[in-house]
């Protein structure tokens, strides 16, 4: 199916799921997930999957369509803005020009339940909803760092005369430090590294193995910086849509979802295990080129969200710093 065809099909799913929910009958989501299923980013979001449709039976259910081979991650958020799709698994990596400011979300240093506690999640959802037209429904990713990861050693945090593969998390950081970016989808890192086309890329503590990725990368850099924001996002029309009921079957397994989160804790110390173990080695940035590095992740990105919104800016750094 080709997306174009994909997307009409969606369209017409909509219209029938408006209609069976305002008979408050059992209704079908449909979802796609911006990474590959069955990999580390996907995996909490097809548990969250698995959950409804084993405590929504009668009440609603989602169908998870797959992942970039129905719809290319850098198109999901235009895909759930527009009803294509009725929930997405998403980065706000992925849709920064849909949501601009997005990028304060991976520089938060508290949970999503401290953001629940303290107004950040409704202000985080009223912005998803302003500017996007979508629900924020769930977060995932907390206690998860992202790190450098590198075909070639480094003594220190000067990046010059290394190209580097980055998405808008880390562009602002790495570019401060003196690398040559560019940017990539994830299917196309491996062919990158392979031909020497880039001498490294971002990416979190886990998911490296998944991808395949450490046969072709030799080291990671600590610290880590940053926290993933992995998000569930639901069209805000088919969000309205739903009863009661629903919506709060939604948001139960949301919240039973971000419970997990704690759980990265022990999955870091695993994956970092066995990135050792396939032969990827660290390289610690102590001292002052450890104060360097974690100060410049910080000012970099917070400064891209101030040039962004400042008003915005402001009110995210305020709730999502501890």
């Amino acid at each position: 199916m080709t997306f174009r065809t994909f997307a009409a099909a969606a369209l017409m799913g909509t219209a029938a799921l408006t209609a069976a929910s305002a008979q408050a009958e059992e209704v079908t989501l449909k979802a796609v997930t911006a990474f590959a299923t069955g990999t580390t980013f996907s995996r909490d979001f097809e548990d969250f999957v698995d959950w409804v449709n084993e405590n929504g039976e009668g009440v609603v259910q989602i169908d998870l369509l797959g992942g970039p081979e129905a719809v290319p991650p850098f198109e999901l958020g235009n895909a759930v803005q527009a009803g294509i799709v009725d929930i997405a698994n998403n980065t706000t990596a992925y849709y920064p020009n849909l949501l601009p400011a997005g990028d304060a979300l991976h520089l938060a240093q508290n949970t999503i339940q401290d953001q629940r506690a303290n107004g950040c999640y409704e202000l985080i959802d009223q912005v998803h909803q302003d500017q996007m037209g979508v629900k924020y429904l769930a977060r995932v990713g907390d206690h998860m760092n992202y790190h450098l990861y590198l075909t070639k050693p480094l003594d220190g945090p000067d990046l010059t005369g290394l190209t580097i593969r980055t998405t808008p998390v880390y562009r602002a950081m790495f570019e401060k430090l003196g690398a040559t970016l560019v940017r990539t989808a994830p299917g196309e890192v491996y062919t990158a590294l392979e031909r020497g086309a880039i001498d490294g890329y971002g990416w979190p503590s886990q998911g490296v193995l998944d991808l395949g990725w450490h046969e072709q990368t030799a080291y990671r850099v600590d610290p880590g910086f940053y926290q993933v924001d992995v998000n569930f996002l639901v069209n805000l029309d088919s969000w309205n849509g739903l009863s009661d009921e629903q919506r709060a079957l939604l948001e139960k397994g949301a919240a039973w979802i971000e419970e997990q989160n704690a759980e990265n804790i022990a999955r870091n110390e695993a994956e970092a295990k066995a990135q050792a173990e396939a032969g990827i080695k660290t390289i610690t940035l102590e001292g002052e080129n450890g104060k360097l590095w974690s100060e410049t992740a910080q000012t970099e990105g917070w400064g891209e969200v101030m040039k962004t919104d400042p008003q915005l800016g402001e009110k995210l750094q305020a709730c999502l710093l501890k």
